[in-house]
């Protein structure tokens, strides 16, 4: 049985890009390589990078989830499986955020930047269990080195202070490719430590 198998992996990314974008088409490429690597996948479940995601997921054979909201009153996209709708969108962002063993973050607006930013402070303020945390391409590497400038470089407990949180894969199959190497790590650390209980 693989190992990264039930394990989720957050996605998000822009709403914006159509069938036939270059966004979409890698946000597909995506989708498929986390499923073939034995992900479930969940998204914001609406339109662009989301139903790309979903897509490529759903073709590959995976597990398709999607966490809207009414506050946007819009239909989750045809390749989702499984839909929690929430009333606001902050619930819908905790409940991505909380649904995740991992978290992709792809080219986007104020809402994929406000995706990225919870999540990155969660792992960097220790509110949650680490979990690993990938940038799909360069898009979002010059907001990572100036928000970098400020954390590191002095004694500090927070995690980016002295180890980098957020991971930039350059493609899709890099990204899932450290997830699951991460992942797999992870679980069997936490299976050593029970062995010693």
């Amino acid at each position: 049985m693989n190992e990264t198998t039930q394990k989720v992996i957050t996605v998000f990314g822009s709403s914006r890009p159509a069938e036939g974008h270059s966004d979409y088409g890698e946000a597909v490429e995506l989708g498929r390589a986390l499923a073939e690597a034995g992900f479930t996948v969940c998204t914001g479940g609406y339109s662009g990078v989301m139903e790309g995601v979903s897509r490529g997921a759903h073709e590959a054979g995976g597990r398709v989830l999607a966490v809207t909201s009414s506050f946007f009153s819009l239909r989750v996209n045809r390749w989702v499986e499984e839909e929690t709708r929430l009333a606001s969108w902050q619930e819908r962002l905790f409940e991505l955020v909380r649904r995740g063993d991992g978290y992709v973050a792809c080219k986007g607006g104020t809402g994929t930047l406000v995706e990225l930013a919870v999540v990155w402070e969660m792992l960097n303020k220790k509110a949650m269990d680490h979990r690993p945390f990938v940038v799909l391409g360069d898009f979002w590497q010059p907001i990572l080195d100036r928000v970098r400038e400020v954390e590191r470089g002095h004694a500090s407990k927070w995690g980016e202070s002295s180890d980098p949180l957020v991971h930039q894969a350059p493609t899709p199959a890099d990204a899932a490719r450290f997830l699951a190497a991460r992942l797999a790590s992870e679980s069997q650390r936490r299976g050593k430590r029970g062995a010693h209980c």
